[in-house]
């Protein structure tokens, strides 16, 4: 197995221990819950630009690499919902977003097309990251303005982010759905 794939699985099997650092209650533990985050995000980069710069790039990738920053993202929203930090309902948009992307991907690859990642979708994973890396510290409970910590701003601007970036890749290609049949 090349080097991409071996980074991928080793993001995958960080997740279980991602949650456990956070279902776990001990001093720091969302620190280094957080830590582990970071990591496993850093490796997602890093398969990236070495699959494509050593041409190893392979069907296995293709499919475990989006499939493990998705089950990374998911993992740390839902436990969000479960701590009281977001509401369920925004995270069933970024799901509902997540599906409809997929869904349209497929479509359009059985057309032939491959809808590679746009701007307002790197955005998106971006803002994402960070706002999850914001919320697992200390830093989310502070105020901004009453009404609005640092927590509910990072909420909106991932629910934001997700409307935003699911708009612009149906728009673009709108000409792969037909609406006829």
């Amino acid at each position: 197995m090349n080097t991409p794939n071996k980074l991928t699985l080793i993001r995958v099997l960080m997740i279980p221990v991602f949650l456990l650092l956070l279902y776990l209650s001990f001093p720091y533990h969302r620190y280094f819950a957080l830590a582990v985050f970071i990591f496993a995000s850093v490796t997602d980069a890093l398969d990236g630009r070495l699959a494509r710069s050593r041409g190893q790039v392979t069907d296995f990738g293709k499919f475990m690499d989006p499939l493990a920053d998705k089950l990374l993202v998911m993992a740390a929203l839902v436990w969000f919902v479960q701590n009281g930090q977001m509401p369920a309902w925004v995270l069933l948009v970024v799901i509902a977003r997540e599906f409809a992307v997929t869904a349209l991907r497929l479509l359009s690859a059985k057309g032939g097309r491959v809808i590679a990642a746009g701007f307002s979708g790197k955005v998106k994973t971006a803002v994402t990251m960070i706002g999850i890396c914001v919320m697992l510290t200390d830093l989310a409970g502070i105020a901004i303005f009453p009404g609005l910590s640092i927590n509910l701003l990072c909420v909106g601007l991932i629910l934001l982010t997700t409307l935003w970036s699911g708009t612009e890749y149906f728009i673009r290609n709108r000409d792969m759905l037909d609406w006829k049949t």
